[in-house]
């Protein structure tokens, strides 16, 4: 959310949005969790509200199923919940034009260049296979 912004705020969060739409349309039966709807003003959050928060929040990545990072710019936060998602099992799959950074190389499953790339990744109906193949299963 803060991504690489010197001052104490944040990023343009419209993206989440149409991201959840798109998820609602091709994965109607997920449980979506979006650390920023619950924590809008976590920038102005003090020191252990701040530890908490993104703890909490690391914890939940590392448990989840998918996780899906947006990076439009280098993000120490997103990197961490990458690092544990995938740590975790987690298919991590990243929308960025960063498709040669370190972190997303590592810790991605599938690098999206947008929105649109995302969505035909979801309409080809390949993420259970995906997630059945991280976590080991038979289809």
């Amino acid at each position: 959310m803060q991504g690489s912004i010197v001052e104490s705020k944040i990023h343009s969060q419209e993206w989440r949005k149409p991201l959840r739409g798109v998820l609602e349309r091709y994965l109607p039966n997920c449980r979506i969790y979006c650390h920023y709807s619950n924590h809008p003003n976590s920038v102005n959050y003090d020191g252990n509200d701040v530890r908490t928060t993104l703890e909490q929040g690391v914890a939940r990545a590392a448990s989840s199923d998918v996780v899906i990072a947006f990076l439009p710019s280098a993000s120490m936060g997103t990197a961490i919940e990458m690092y544990e998602a995938h740590r975790g099992g987690a298919v991590v799959l990243t929308i960025s034009p960063m498709q040669t950074n370190w972190v997303v190389r590592a810790y991605s499953d599938r690098v999206f260049a947008d929105m649109d790339e995302l969505e035909a990744f979801l309409v080809g109906g390949v993420l259970d296979e995906l997630i059945r193949t991280k976590k080991g299963l038979s289809p």
